[in-house]
């Protein structure tokens, strides 16, 4: 098991939870091969997308349904920063985790985050836990606590 995956894990214990964890045997570095691979809709994948706080110098997670996209004018607007494109490994420092298996819990350091509305129409979702081959599935809500984020409105 990897490191990135057993401090999500870790993460989700810790918040008092038994994680389903799912290791997909097809990709799931994009929302719509992680839906299929789990059999769920596509705005149950909870994506996590990463910019850098041009102002702060720090990342910023936007955890958004799997069908929406980030407007980035819209999140500077919520992060009350300008934002850009976060690289490599600016990310993989401050969360701990690659591109294309960043999960919206279990970082190094905490992280400013904002959550889309749209995933709380659904009584589970599915987020990468920390690799591009495993996702677990919890309740939006839960997962809103746990990240530490906030509701914010910042789709297109």
């Amino acid at each position: 098991m990897s490191k990135s995956l057993k401090r999500v894990e870790a993460a989700l214990v810790a918040a008092g939870l038994r994680p389903e964890i799912r290791a997909l045997d097809a990709s799931s570095r994009t929302a719509a091969e992680a839906a299929a691979a789990v059999g769920c809709a596509l705005d149950q994948i909870a994506k996590s997308i990463i910019f850098r706080g041009e102002t702060g110098g720090h990342v910023l997670l936007f955890v958004t349904a799997g069908g929406n996209r980030v407007d980035p004018a819209r999140a500077a607007e919520v992060a009350g920063e300008p934002l850009g494109k976060a690289d490599a490994d600016l990310i993989r420092a401050e969360t701990g985790f690659a591109i294309g298996g960043v999960a919206p819990v279990g970082h190094l350091s905490p992280v400013r985050a904002f959550f889309d509305p749209r995933l709380m129409d659904f009584p589970q979702v599915w987020a990468a836990a920390g690799t591009p081959h495993h996702v677990f599935a919890i309740a939006p809500a839960r997962l809103l606590s746990l990240a530490g984020a906030s509701l914010a409105r910042f789709t297109a």
